[in-house]
């Protein structure tokens, strides 16, 4: 075994110490300002462990929408264990986006409704919905309730793969 000792003096010590508190305060004020990770491009963000409402907002930002810091609406749902045709465009909707609703048929889930703020068209209104189980997204949809209203993935319809 070889110990080799080195000699800093205190200046280049001092440097080196206040670039690293530099680079950290850069850090913290980029992800701070909202340049935090967000999702590349193709890029899949995971619905495991979604437990609070910071994370929901965070979940929801990953995938490039603003919300209003609070849900609107909190329910419980069933889901039913038996779904109809009725289902087949939502289950369609929920498999495009990698989410399997059918494993929780007969289990209850929590829906939580959050305002979008930055639809690209300026549509008001526009809510996302994430439906929960345990800590897990299990379906997530992007609506708009007005009379001739839509729905659609998570995915923003101005985003390269959507276009």
């Amino acid at each position: 075994m070889m110990i080799r000792a080195i000699k800093l003096p205190r200046r280049r010590l001092a440097a080196m110490g206040g670039a690293l508190v530099f680079v950290c305060a850069l850090v913290l004020a980029v992800t701070a300002m909202g340049g935090g990770p967000t999702a590349a491009a193709g890029e899949v963000i995971s619905p495991k462990g979604v437990r609070t409402n910071e994370d929901r907002l965070a979940y929801l930002e990953a995938h490039g929408w603003l919300v209003g810091s609070e849900p609107l609406a909190v329910e419980e749902l069933l889901i039913p264990k038996e779904m109809g045709s009725e289902y087949d465009d939502y289950l369609a909707l929920q498999s495009s986006q990698g989410f399997d609703l059918a494993k929780y048929a007969g289990k209850t889930v929590k829906r939580y409704t959050y305002q979008i703020l930055n639809y690209p068209t300026g549509e008001q209104g526009v809510q996302a919905s994430l439906l929960m189980y345990k800590n897990t997204v299990v379906a997530a949809d992007v609506l708009s309730p007005a009379l001739n209203g839509f729905m659609h993935g998570l995915a923003r319809p101005d985003t390269p793969a959507n276009t």
